[in-house]
């Protein structure tokens, strides 16, 4: 009896499946005539409402590109990362292997070169088998497919995503509207045309999108290169990206390939011998994952998460947040950057190997910019963007600030206390106020109570540094130290900043404007790394810097030195052009007299005496004997942030080592680094070698000359007491 029943259900289907397929054969027919002829007059009113639904149609598409990924590459062109909300490159026609042109049209639509746009007989054929034998074959053709994909893709581009129509979804007058708009792109583009167009935008998984992309992520070679077999399998893929993902499920995909390969030898494009070697292909996959943004970078990946802040806070990308993402992310960017690959390398490897394994997570940063220019050649630290295990990750970038000058985040740390890399611009106004560069000051006061008479013609309130003072609740530091013994004495200026002096900083502050001090540091570009705002010169801490500073400033500071007094800002875009050749504005130098020629060269010559004789003397020697070169320790007060800021004539570079953690409380004392103890860190110890192993590789790339002599000085005064032995630390 069962049998009997399912005997009646099966006919009571047939009959209605035959009399569904009449009628809608019937309807198919009045559509088809109403499409293809719009120009009959039908009496029938139902036919006349369906021309006249057709006829206010749309029957422009906006073919636009499809979304396409930005890449920024360094100067040379070396690739850096790729941006993308759709991992698609586009490439033409002539780019695609003929085996993925010929699968996708024996699959998808085999009458595509012959029929107008929509295929009557694809229709008819769709209908006669879904309604007869309960299949569900589509009858859209590529043109059709295109379109849905062109509309959908003006949907996402527009930030819509909920108005994006699956096959599945489609009302009648979704498919109407696909028909005519199909029909009118016929008239406009030729049948390559609409292939390329269709290989570029469809959808093969959620890393890849059109063909190029495809080809790269399953087999890992360009479109151009796929075999009969790779092509027959990503062409059977489009019609089930989740069914037939070989990486999901290499059977389905398998049996889906060889559907394809038959249809080929059905039409003719393939013989029985290359069909039958092609089905006995095993899958070879080659994956080769595609990361998002600088998460996949393949070299400098903080100089690529900056240079991505760059472009997203600016409003020349776009009027709002949500216009700059579409344009870096859809916008098939060419961003090239000042980054020399070079460089980058020999940095990279300088500040991994400075903590080596690194389980106490110190931190080290360098960045080196171009005097004359502010390119930004290279930035590197010694962590990873995305967690390791055993790595130090983070994805601040040690090297910028945290926020731009218009207070927009850049993802930086912040900046680290400079120590005594900010001495030389206290040096530089003492030239600047045309005092003599060997004078004698006082070295022997460590005392500068609150109420001590500094100038300061601003008339702000300056501080005092003293204990006394500070037992009193006045606010004041301690009694100023120096890093070693025998230095408290009067002593040249100049010989107390290459030996980097405490007090023989404040002793030639005391005789300065501090207003002076305040534009010399101002026009060098020295700011706060948290917020960009001055640093403040009448905070008496600051003499030694006590205020955070990007390596990146630092260096842009330094370069203003070696470029005869002429500050130009850091830039680090230097082109950005889209897939159709538009150019977007990149940033331009920047440069301004900040410091006379005469006082550059001045302090130029004090800090190429820092690494002959001075706080820098156990730094590598070699650098000085393979190029000139200048430069200046720092260490701040507990040890926890070392430096040395150097250059040449053509590259100016700052490095950084020290605590890198919140708040940057971590004391560098008592610590072992890299397998060596250290009672208390300095500049020269890591920070300078990281720096000179460095220099040495890239002056190799960018010699450099002679700096600019200073003017002759005066005879030096005399030194009251006996020269102390080389010192053993740097400050």
């Amino acid at each position: 009896m069962a049998r009997n029943k399912g005997q009646r259900i099966g006919l009571g289907r047939f009959l209605f499946r035959l009399f569904g397929f009449f009628f809608i054969s019937f309807l198919c027919g009045v559509l088809i005539s109403g499409l293809v002829v719009p120009v009959v007059a039908f009496t029938s009113t139902t036919v006349g409402g369906s021309i006249g639904f057709y006829e206010s149609l749309p029957s422009q598409l906006d073919v636009n590109s499809p979304s396409l990924s930005s890449t920024v590459v360094a100067s040379d062109g070396t690739p850096i990362a790729t941006f993308y909300a759709e991992n698609r490159v586009k490439v033409p026609l002539d780019q695609m292997s003929p085996f993925i042109r010929q699968a996708i049209v024996a699959i998808e639509d085999n009458r595509f070169y012959q029929h107008a746009g929509v295929d009557a007989q694809g229709i008819m054929r769709a209908l006669t088998s879904n309604l007869t034998k309960g299949t569900r074959q589509g009858a859209s053709t590529l043109t059709q497919q295109y379109v849905t994909n062109v509309l959908n893709e003006s949907r996402l581009s527009q930030g819509r995503p909920e108005d994006v129509v699956l096959s599945g979804q489609k009302t009648m007058g979704d498919k109407l509207r696909e028909i005519k708009l199909a029909l009118e792109l016929e008239k406009r583009f030729s049948k390559d045309q609409i292939l390329e167009g269709y290989l570029n935008i469809v959808f093969f998984n959620r890393n890849a999108y059109g063909i190029e992309a495809a080809s790269r992520y399953f087999f890992s070679v360009s479109a151009k290169d796929l075999n009969l077999p790779q092509a027959a399998m990503l062409a059977g893929l489009v019609n089930g990206p989740s069914i037939y993902d070989p990486t999901v499920d290499p059977n389905a995909a398998i049996a889906r390939r060889n559907i394809v390969l038959d249809r080929m030898l059905e039409q003719h494009v393939i013989n029985q011998a290359d069909h039958d070697a092609a089905v006995a292909t095993p899958v070879e996959l080659k994956i080769t994952p595609s990361l998002q943004g600088c998460a996949g970078a393949v070299i400098a990946t903080y100089f690529c998460d900056y240079v991505s802040h760059l472009i997203l806070n600016n409003d020349a990308y776009g009027a709002t947040m949500a216009d700059r993402e579409r344009l870096l992310y859809r916008g098939g960017l060419v961003i090239k950057t000042t980054l020399d690959s070079r460089l980058q390398a020999a940095a990279q490897a300088q500040v991994d190997a400075s903590a080596g394994d690194n389980p106490d997570k110190w931190g080290a940063a360098m960045t080196t910019v171009e005097p004359g220019t502010g390119r930004i050649l290279a930035m590197a630290q010694n962590t990873v963007f995305v967690p390791e295990p055993g790595k130090y990750d983070t994805q601040l970038n040690f090297n910028v600030d945290a926020k731009d000058e218009n207070g927009y985040d850049l993802n930086g740390a912040g900046g680290f206390q400079p120590g005594s890399t900010m001495k030389p611009f206290i040096y530089a106004e003492w030239l600047n106020e045309g005092k003599n560069p060997t004078a004698v000051v006082d070295a022997s006061r460590r005392v500068y109570p609150v109420g001590f008479p500094w100038r300061d013609s601003c008339g702000r309130v300056l501080g005092g540094y003293s204990s006394a003072q500070k037992a009193q609740n006045l606010g004041a530091d301690d009694d100023l130290q120096n890093n070693d013994a025998g230095y408290y004495r009067p002593m040249p200026i100049n010989y107390g900043l290459y030996n980097s002096i405490n007090t023989a900083t404040f002793a030639t502050a005391a005789q300065l404007d501090f207003c002076g001090i305040q534009r010399m540091v101002d026009t060098v570009g020295l700011h706060s790394g948290l917020d960009n705002a001055p640093v403040n010169m009448h905070q008496i801490g600051n003499l030694l810097g006590s205020i955070g500073v990007a390596p990146v400033v630092l260096a842009s500071a330094y370069a203003t030195f070696a470029n005869d007094g002429t500050y130009c800002k850091p830039i680090a875009i230097s082109d950005i052009t889209d897939s159709q050749g538009r150019k977007y504005d990149a940033q331009k130098t920047e440069c301004r007299d900040a410091v006379k020629p005469a006082v550059a060269r001045g302090v130029t010559s004090v800090l190429q005496d820092v690494l002959k004789m001075g706080s820098g003397v156990y730094i590598n020697p070699k650098v000085q004997s393979q190029v000139p070169v200048a430069a200046k320790t720092g260490t701040s007060n507990n040890n926890g942030a070392t430096w040395v800021a150097g250059y040449t004539t053509r590259l100016a570079t700052a490095s950084f080592f020290g605590d890198t953690s919140a708040g940057q409380q971590r004391a560098g004392q008592g610590v072992t680094i890299n397998g060596k103890f250290y009672k208390s860190l300095d500049g020269y110890m890591i920070a300078g070698p990281q720096w000179a192993n460095y220099m040495m590789e890239a002056t190799a790339l960018y010699p450099s000359g002679a700096f600019n002599a200073p003017a002759p000085p005066p005879a030096p005064a005399p030194i009251t007491t006996a020269p102390a032995v080389p010192r053993l630390t740097g400050r």
